[in-house]
């Protein structure tokens, strides 16, 4: 029945998944990859959007040199936003090189057994292999206020959801929140021609400054080095080495993960929403309802001044959070059997959870390393991380499904 057990099944083909799978291999590692490479980011993110990172932190990761993002387009500098076309671009060509070839299709199920772990695939075959690889992405954790969480789809979306914005042209939209991910639907919005509105509880936007070389070491040394999180010494620890993260006080490490890289806009984005949006910060939404065919939004502000408004939609770019009851596909007694931490896995140093053989890298590893885990750039170290052990320690019995205690 096991003969032909594979050593690692990847569950997922974004920039965690491909990253681990191009480790695992470089171990010679049997290693299969379910999904079609950057997926997400061809079908969830909007056209006409642009990356805030640098290209050295949108670097997916590979055993030996000639992966980067600059070995797809030499010479690209620094301040220079990627398009996300050509990161989708970067991150296939990147799986056809680097990569055994990914298989698009869907995992439905996964189950302990003995040795490691079942999966069931859409196409109704069950792969059997010692470990698997969590690393799905955020799409399934986009989260939408409970006060709007109920509202007719036709009213209320997440921002996830859009693609295409030229949907909303000639009408009137209101996008909830003060991040990158807001302040750029705004604009694409806008330049498709509808009428946007941003609503933000902040009293002031937030805007990461425009990036630059400076080789003096007496700038280092006072404003900390750049990291793939952006400038200081604090972000630099976070950014390059989350280990430490790992090892900090439970509630130290998610204050660290709540307040850095807070809500902020790309400093190229300044100019393309102050004109064609309209901004009204400082305003709390505490009430939406259906009116005929639009939506009205009540929101309150500081003062206890209340303004009503009518839309046509509304965009929740209110951020993803992680939630491992979402991840459905994994059988509920092997989720009910892990130890948890804020909802998330509970992670060993080498990511793996209680449950060996079962390891998870991105979004759904915050909790446990901090807050590069949300950022591409985190895909470097989780992937080597893993890999190693992946390698080094290979399943040979049946998880233990007892229930351990939640943290």
């Amino acid at each position: 029945m096991h003969e032909s057990i594979i050593d690692t099944l990847v569950v997922g083909a974004g920039p965690y998944g491909l990253s681990v799978a191009a480790h695992a291999q470089g171990h010679g590692l049997s290693v299969r990859i379910i999904g079609t490479p950057m997926d997400f980011w061809q079908n969830n993110m909007p056209e006409g959007m642009l990356l805030k990172s640098e290209p050295f932190a949108s670097n997916l990761s590979a055993p030996a040199p000639g992966g980067a993002f600059t070995d797809r387009h030499p010479g690209w500098p620094m301040g220079r936003p990627i398009p996300l076309e050509e990161f989708v671009s970067y991150g296939r060509w990147f799986a056809e090189r680097l990569v055994v070839q990914a298989e698009p299709v869907l995992v439905e199920h996964v189950r302990a057994a003995r040795p490691g772990y079942v999966v069931t695939l859409s196409t109704g075959e069950e792969v059997h292999a010692r470990t698997v690889v969590v690393t799905i992405g955020v799409r399934q954790f986009a989260h939408v206020p409970d006060l709007l969480a109920d509202l007719p789809a036709d009213l209320v979306t997440h921002s996830v959801e859009h693609r295409d914005l030229t949907r909303f042209a000639d009408r009137d939209v209101t996008v909830v929140g003060a991040g990158q991910s807001a302040l750029e639907t705004a604009a694409l919005l806008a330049e498709a021609g509808a009428r946007p509105t941003v609503l933000a509880r902040t009293p002031h936007l937030a805007w990461n400054s425009v990036p630059h070389v400076d080789p003096h070491w007496t700038s280092t040394l006072l404003r900390g080095p750049q990291s793939g999180l952006g400038r200081g010494w604090r972000t630099w620890m976070w950014s390059e080495h989350p280990s430490s993260t790992r090892v900090l006080p439970n509630r130290t490490r998610q204050r660290i993960v709540r307040t850095t890289m807070g809500p902020a806009g790309s400093w190229w984005l300044r100019d393309r929403i102050d004109v064609p949006a309209t901004i009204c910060l400082g305003e709390r939404v505490v009430e939406a309802k259906p009116s005929g065919d639009r939506l009205q939004v009540c929101t309150i502000d500081a003062n206890g001044v209340v303004q009503l408004r009518q839309t046509d939609h509304l965009i929740a770019a209110t951020g993803y959070v992680p939630d491992l009851d979402k991840i459905t596909m994994l059988d509920r007694e092997l989720r009910q059997s892990l130890r948890l931490r804020h909802r998330s896995p509970a992670l060993s140093r080498h990511f793996e959870s209680s449950l060996p053989g079962l390891y998870f890298a991105g979004l759904t590893a915050a909790a446990s390393f901090g807050p590069v885990m949300r950022f591409v750039h985190g895909s470097s170290f989780a992937a080597r991380r893993i890999a190693h052990h992946l390698a080094a320690h290979r399943v040979v019995s049946s998880p233990d499904l007892r229930v351990a205690e939640k943290v």
